[in-house]
């Protein structure tokens, strides 16, 4: 579609200089399609969640476009409060022998109190906070022409319109080379841009949170450090006067007119064109945070703007243009993005809008995680609150796991270090608390944590907060990783340490169960559902629920496994063998046919549970297949049926892992309804996943989720093409995508049937192609490329 409003310039310049750059470097995997890479709109965001979000991983921006007074809500994954020393709770190994007894007697309400009483913090409130926002106050009016959209390709956001007739543009990139937030202003008028630019932060239980001010250079400057004075410990008030430090800086350089500086903001006077520089850094970076601004500004300011852009741009498309995908030849971006979404919900199908989220999950992923930074949060880096919901921090009972599962499949697998970094943290901090709180060695992850990773439990009831699984669900994605890289290195000196430390954890916390001799969790919770006793009292914990054993067996599987590639020996693994094959199966039927959630055949508090803790061996975890273990998949099938039959996946995350069960179950046109669903119910005009409110896993899960649909390669050596094709997929491209074995595949198909896949090994590797009941062997050397085409 043309776009209106472009003017000639510094960004037709940009534009030539992409090209030249571009043609003289090999290093952008150029993989891009006909198709949807554009979020556009006719009017301007008026909430939060209409917003446009760019970031370079750890700086990052949601653009209103609002021609009166346009708000740019600012962003850094470094925005906390201080670690104010607060640690693990009373609990030790004799109040965790009392909790074991009472589940022996059969007295569950008793447990799940002193589980809680002994070991958790109860209710916490540190969030991470926003860096607060940035003001062009422009009052233009009589607007025409108006156009605001997000480039994917680019990371380029665009507003354009026409106030009293003369064309006026913004664009904004954030820059992951040069650290820096860049902002285009130009117009056509002949009066120019006059209005002023001042920063903000939201107050902090009544109080300033930053002090502004501008410097005889012209800089306009935002200094502050992060509090939470309504911060919440143990469930009892513990104001938090303390935090990270920061500096935001902001340097306008005017082609023309003049900036005019006041006490805490800088003006534009006839300006007709002028570039905005914004840095940021903070003291958990940077000792001499501000110091390091003065570095940034220079480096970013003194380039010339075209090479700054196409820098971005390069290094933004090494990592996007890897993979691309195009269903239907369904293209309608000639229609707003937001009024798509709303024949969606009417009950229209757009496959171009299903692909256009599949890479906006990319895009947001790229946006928010990079090497160096904090991994992607709950809101993955944007968030406008000082107490936001769920302290947009790390849930470790699926979401923090869910942000993440796309990393690998959609050809993002470096994007995996910044949470590698954090969980090396988490593993470290879980040593004390394992041995402290439970008597135990090796390393304990809770439920969730934050920016400081601390490892003590904290939630005010046991059934979501009281959780064992988090340590070994995260184990996973170390060894995931290192399936899909085969980086024997990364194996060796990341991911067998840490698995090791979780293995020794769980090794030590099992026990004997007396009904049965089997070794199990307890206590064991299934996040983050309830049943009843036989006297009716809705409880939690339980000795050994299906995710806790699935999980522990992973675990278990995966460091003995690692042992072997390694060839470890070692007191520890001769103790998992033998633990491993008196532990109890993580799977078990009921009289109706459904897997138990728990150790018993209870009844659910909640039968349509958002969370499908008792799948977690299905998906994410890869110990059911179709073909090894047939009953145990259709018990999967019924597990679902029922959920969904009692009201399940009420959140855009639910459903976004409902669209990763459809695709394990070989079902595409159960995965196909579960995206219509997500887009009717659960997505906000700008395509963030709402739970609601706002959360990024939704987005994340379902790009794992379309993968998956198209390619799996979770069954030991063997790579599925098509393996979940909805029927209105009828045809369609998918470039770039990987697989477990070190593989990257391209697929094409047309009337719902594959006409070839294209499969590149960056190792030397064997595996089967498995097409429908087609089965062909595949041996390749690095570099190679196979291409299947069905009979």
């Amino acid at each position: 579609m043309k776009k209106k409003g472009f003017l000639p310039g510094f960004w037709s310049l940009c534009v030539i200089v992409l090209i030249a750059f571009s043609s003289c470097s090999n290093e952008v995997e150029d993989n891009r399609l006909p198709g949807e890479h554009v979020l556009w709109y006719e009017q301007p965001a008026q909430k939060w969640e209409e917003a446009l979000p760019l970031g370079n991983g750890r700086l990052g921006v949601m653009v209103f476009g609002k021609p009166s007074e346009e708000r740019i809500q600012l962003n850094d994954d470094s925005m906390w409060p201080a670690d104010k020393g607060w640690d693990e709770p009373a609990g030790n190994e004799n109040d965790l022998e009392q909790i074991r007894e009472l589940l022996k007697a059969g007295k569950h309400v008793e447990a799940d109190a002193l589980f809680v009483e002994k070991f958790s913090r109860k209710r916490v409130v540190r969030s991470h906070q926003t860096l607060g926002d940035l003001h062009l106050g422009f009052q233009h009016e009589n607007i025409t022409d108006y156009r605001r959209d997000l480039d994917l390709q680019t990371a380029t956001a665009t507003v354009s319109y026409r106030t009293n007739g003369k064309l006026v543009t913004e664009k904004i990139f954030v820059s992951h080379p040069h650290r820096a937030i860049v902002i285009e202003l130009a117009t056509e008028a002949a009066d120019g841009l006059n209005g002023k630019v001042s920063l903000s932060r939201p107050m902090d239980g009544g109080k300033p949170t930053v002090v502004t001010k501008t410097t005889a250079d012209n800089l306009l400057l935002m200094q502050g450090e992060v509090t939470q004075r309504d911060a919440v410990f143990d469930s009892k008030p513990d104001p938090i006067e303390h935090g990270v430090q920061f500096e935001t800086c902001l340097k306008i350089d005017p082609k023309d007119g003049t900036v005019v500086r006041g006490d805490d903001f800088l003006e534009l006077q006839g300006v007709k064109q002028a570039t905005l520089f914004l840095v940021s850094n903070s003291s958990f970076y940077f000792d001499d945070y501000a110091g390091q601004n003065e570095k940034d500004l220079k480096a970013v300011s003194e380039v010339p703007l075209a090479k700054v852009y196409a820098n971005h741009v390069q290094d933004f498309q090494k990592l996007y243009n890897r993979v691309s995908l195009a269903i239907n030849d369904q293209q309608l971006d000639s229609i707003p993005t937001d009024k798509r979404l709303q024949q969606v919900k009417e009950g229209q199908t757009d496959t171009g809008l299903e692909s256009l989220l599949f890479q906006y999950g990319r895009y947001l992923l790229i946006s928010s995680s990079r090497m160096g930074t904090n991994p992607a949060n709950l809101q993955g880096l944007w968030n406008q609150h000082i107490a936001a919901p769920w302290n947009a921090d790390y849930h470790l009972n699926i979401n923090l796991q869910m942000n993440y599962w796309l990393a690998d499949v959609a050809n993002l697998s470096e994007l995996n270090t910044p949470l590698f970094d954090y969980l090396d943290r988490v593993v470290e901090n879980g040593k004390v608390t394992a041995r402290k709180n439970f008597g135990c060695e090796g390393s304990f992850f809770p439920h969730a944590t934050d920016l400081w990773a601390p490892t003590w439990m904290r939630a005010p009831t046991a059934y979501w907060g009281c959780s064992v699984g988090a340590g070994g669900w995260m184990m996973q994605h170390y060894w995931q990783h290192f399936e899909f890289t085969r980086d024997t290195d990364f194996l060796k000196e990341r991911a067998f340490p840490a698995i090791e430390q979780v293995a020794q954890f769980y090794s030590d916390w099992i026990v004997e169960d007396p009904r049965d001799g089997s070794l199990v969790s307890s206590p064991s919770t299934s996040p983050e559902n309830r049943f009843y006793t036989a006297d009716g009292k809705p409880v939690a914990s339980c000795m050994g629920s299906a995710m806790d054993q699935q999980i522990i067996a992973e675990v278990f599987d995966n460091y003995i496994h690692g042992a072997e590639i390694l060839n470890q020996d070692s007191k520890l693994l001769k103790r998992i063998k033998q633990q491993r094959a008196q532990l109890r199966p993580g799977f078990v039927l009921g009289s109706d046919g459904r897997i138990l959630e728990w150790d018993r055949e209870y009844k659910e508090v909640e039968p349509g549970h958002r969370h499908m803790s008792h799948l977690y061996g299905f998906h994410p975890g890869t110990s059911v297949t179709k073909t090894g273990s047939p009953e145990i998949f259709e018990a999967v099938r019924k597990t679902l049926d029922y959920r969904l039959a009692n009201g399940g996946a009420g959140t855009g995350w639910s459903r976004a892992w409902l669209i990763n069960c459809s695709a394990r179950l070989l079902d595409g046109d159960m995965a196909q309804e579960h995206i219509q669903l997500l887009l009717q119910k659960s997505m906000y005009d700008n395509l963030f996943d709402g739970h609601p409110p706002f959360q990024i896993d939704g987005n994340f899960g379902y790009t794992a989720g379309v993968a998956e649909m198209l390619l799996q390669s979770h069954e030991s050596g063997l790579l599925r093409i098509l393996p979940a094709l909805p029927s209105n997929w009828e045809k369609g491209q998918i470039t770039g995508l990987k697989a477990r074995g070190g593989f990257v595949v391209d697929i094409y198909w047309a009337d719902n049937r594959l006409e070839k896949a294209v499969v590149k090994a960056t190792i030397d590797q064997t595996a089967e192609i498995s097409y429908q009941n087609q089965v062909v062997p595949l041996a390749l050397k690095a570099g190679e490329s196979f291409v299947f085409q069905p009979k």
